[in-house]
């Protein structure tokens, strides 16, 4: 598991995230896209589909399964 950012808004055991979900089309097919944004500081991560929004939460939750796909998030800028 990764280390959780130190300074405002974390600490042991508690973090929150004001979460967006949305739609697009993509290659004629609907599909989900989301964004994590940390309340304390406003950075914000998104994310190419529900799986890799998942993967991120069960990584930084000490929830990752061995052998889980690589997620694929990038920051909004």
């Amino acid at each position: 598991m990764r280390e959780q950012p130190a300074g405002v808004g974390y600490r042991a055991g508690y973090v929150s995230y004001l979460l967006r979900l949305w739609r697009v089309r993509v290659g004629g097919q609907e599909t989900w896209r989301a964004s994590l944004e940390n309340p304390h500081t406003g950075q914000r991560l998104a994310f190419v589909g529900l799986g890799e929004l998942f993967s991120y939460l069960q990584e930084h939750t000490g929830q990752a399964a061995e052998g889980h796909p690589e997620r694929r998030c990038l920051p909004e800028s």
